[in-house]
């Protein structure tokens, strides 16, 4: 049996799939793709069942919890469960599955751990600002040419190339 992994795929026929996906998306449910939606849904959810008077009375919370609603309801969990189970099934099937922590050499796994969190802490925060992730405001975004797609695009490479210039100078 060959365990070794498979090719991986052409940017431009995977940029395509990805695309055709999108419109596949905006199509069948109206919606384009994002993610960090689902994330705030849960963690409006949870603060509800902590503290459900300090979360109905925070202005950004509150709303979400207004209806009673159960994040379960919502398409954009659907989705981000969907695409989880997708990610895995193509890295079992293409023989990439590997439990491993990757990141600069000059960091043992609890630091490169650390910045992993911290990375995925300002995305996350910068998502809520800006009102949506990559792949909502990103991608969705730009394909209805929407300014604010462009921007974000735009916004998000240059500050990544930045930061990453930065941290490998100091851990690589």
């Amino acid at each position: 049996m060959n365990t070794d992994p498979k090719p991986l795929w052409k940017p431009h026929a995977a940029g395509a799939l990805l695309g055709l996906g999108l419109l596949l998306t905006f199509v069948l449910t109206g919606h384009g793709l994002g993610g960090s939606g689902f994330t705030t849904a849960l963690s409006a959810t949870g603060a509800d069942l902590v503290a459900p008077g300090m979360t109905a009375g925070n202005a950004y919370l509150g709303p979400m919890v207004a209806d009673g609603s159960n994040p379960l309801d919502a398409w954009i969990t659907w989705q981000v469960i969907g695409v989880a189970i997708g990610a895995l099934l193509g890295a079992v099937s293409a023989r990439r599955f590997r439990f491993n922590v990757d990141g600069p050499t000059r960091l043992k796994n609890p630091g490169r751990l650390a910045m992993a969190l911290l990375g995925g802490i300002i995305a996350g925060f910068g998502a809520r600002v800006s009102l949506g992730c990559t792949s909502g405001l990103g991608l969705s975004g730009a394909a209805t040419l929407a300014t604010a797609g462009f921007l974000f695009l735009g916004g998000f490479f240059v500050s990544g190339a930045i930061f990453g210039l930065l941290t490998r100078r100091l851990w690589a």
